[in-house]
């Protein structure tokens, strides 16, 4: 999205909007300051990445999340579409999971065994972006804010989250379908 676009304005609107409401919400006590925290980094975050050109982004070597798409399933699990894009080079260097984070900071997974969310077996050198999902997410209930991020094994978490509104039917970087 270039500055100026109208898409670019109603995304920004829409992020001081969540960002208002995040405050509230920790003004009214509904929300932790370490959730509150995290939330606010992650939509900084996206909103000083969006304004970024591409060919930045590109050079920063951590993986990034570009697009969530997340959906209720009828027994009140989750199924989710990750996005993500990173300069893999191969074995030594790729993106090998991402996590699905609540407003508390837990990672949420299957199985606690589980290293992330969703675990990435290989590198992805000639298809990036690209998509995978995982789907049995239980979500705590009354969890209004998830946090996505994106993990390579080189140089861990720190690329571009994405923070998902469940309240909402799409935001920057997400959509959400309910049952």
């Amino acid at each position: 999205m270039a500055l100026g676009d109208q898409s670019y304005a109603d995304s920004a609107i829409r992020l001081v909007k969540n960002m208002l409401r995040i405050l509230i919400a920790a003004t009214l006590g509904k929300v932790s300051i370490k959730s509150l925290r995290t939330i606010l980094f992650s939509t900084l975050f996206a909103v000083m990445t969006t304004m970024m050109p591409s060919t930045v982004l590109a050079q920063s070597g951590d993986a990034d999340v570009l697009q969530v798409e997340a959906i209720e399933s009828t027994d009140g699990s989750w199924r989710f579409n990750v996005t993500v894009e990173h300069a893999d080079t191969g074995w030594q260097d790729y993106a090998d999971g991402w996590d699905v984070m609540d407003e508390q900071g837990n990672v949420l997974k299957r199985k606690n065994s589980d290293p992330f969310t969703r675990l990435l077996l290989h590198p992805h050198e000639n298809e990036q972006p690209f998509t995978r999902s995982v789907s049995g997410i239980k979500v705590p209930e009354n969890t209004r804010y998830l946090t996505v991020r994106a993990h390579e094994l080189k140089d861990g978490f720190g690329g571009k989250e994405v923070v998902v509104d469940l309240k909402e039917k799409s935001g920057v970087g997400y959509t959400v379908r309910r049952r």
